[in-house]
């Protein structure tokens, strides 16, 4: 078949995909399905099948925010619209998300229509209640940003045309659960732990990728400032968290996000391709690799520290293999606001 008429932006593409799309479809049901079970070992097996299910949907979310998934522009929006669903996210538009993630390659920098910061130092009671639940590894700032979807709608003008999908999308997902609670009461915190693991995981693989700035410049067009920022720049600023250097497949945990120069560079690369195109243009002595056994550190030493925090571009973060690099939370391309 000719490439332009196949269904997909890549002609190698059928086998991978396929597997994705199947690894997800049955993650996800089965993962309900042992959550509703009797047997606890069912439960706990069925809340890591429902955590992990939601990963690889995020991040074909991902390729599909880059057109890097399927040739038609409508495509990638339809199946997207349908892993929201999945990723408890669909209060977003595809739209939204897309436009905050394509802003922040082309802007090089963390894009948002605010920064929490400022907002959390001037309400410090509030704040202490988020320092505490991040101390326990609750991630409640993301919780917050995930929230905050769900609200702005009601809270600035810009976002009114979305408030009849979040209701809508509301009363679907409560109707959803009310549901499978009739079956399981259980699910009602079984599912929210597997939440807190898929969030987890997506915020582990975003603090340590970039240092970049954070600029409430979403709701803006681009200023003249960005042009500033350069591709040696991006580079510079952009690390691959890679989850194991010695075995590749591993990183497949996660559709290989974490080879995130090679994207930077080619963001139409589809996730299958990045290990090979990794080693060919960087190999694993590249400077820019930092690798799981050190970040864990970090991620668990800054946990609180991170909160508000903010990298300083260029920051040297290989003189201790990236130990004592804080990151940036509140950065997932899965909150449009």
């Amino acid at each position: 078949m000719d490439n332009k008429q196949s269904l997909f932006r890549h002609e190698d593409a059928k086998l991978p995909n396929f597997l994705a799309f199947t690894y997800i479809a049955l993650t996800y049901v089965f993962g309900f399905v042992f959550v509703l079970s009797e047997p606890l070992w069912l439960n706990v097996i069925g809340v890591v099948m429902l955590a992990h299910s939601m990963v690889i949907a995020a991040y074909l979310i991902h390729e599909a925010a880059h057109h890097s998934l399927f040739r038609n522009k409508k495509h990638n929006q339809w199946f997207s619209e349908i892993l929201l669903w999945v990723t408890g996210t669909s209060y977003s538009h595809f739209e939204d998300i897309q436009n905050k993630h394509n802003r922040h390659h082309i802007d090089r920098a963390d894009v948002v229509s605010f920064d929490f910061r400022p907002l959390l130092q001037k309400h410090p009671l509030f704040l202490k209640v988020i320092k505490a639940f991040e101390w326990a590894y609750i991630p409640a700032l993301e919780i917050w940003m995930h929230f905050l979807v769900i609200v702005l709608p009601f809270i600035k003008e810009s976002r009114r045309a979305r408030r009849t999908h979040v209701v809508t999308v509301l009363i679907l997902r409560v109707a959803f659960f009310w549901g499978l609670a009739s079956i399981s009461i259980d699910v009602l915190w079984l599912y929210p732990i597997a939440y807190l693991m898929f969030l987890t995981v997506m915020r582990f693989m975003d603090v340590h990728q970039h240092t970049y700035e954070v600029f409430e410049t979403l709701d803006q067009k681009r200023g003249p400032e960005a042009k500033l920022r350069d591709a040696e720049f991006e580079e510079h600023n952009t690390y691959s968290n890679l989850l194991s250097l010695r075995y590749p497949w591993v990183n497949l945990l996660v559709l290989n996000f974490c080879y995130h120069n090679v994207h930077h560079k080619s963001m139409l690369q589809p996730w299958y391709r990045l290990p090979k195109l990794h080693a060919e243009m960087f190999g694993n002595d590249y400077q820019q690799i930092l690798t799981f056994k050190h970040l864990i550190k970090s991620f668990h030493r800054y946990r609180v520290p991170r909160i508000l925090n903010g990298d300083p571009v260029n920051l040297p973060v290989k003189q201790d293999e990236g130990e004592s690099f804080i990151g940036v939370d509140g950065v997932s391309f899965l909150t449009a606001h």
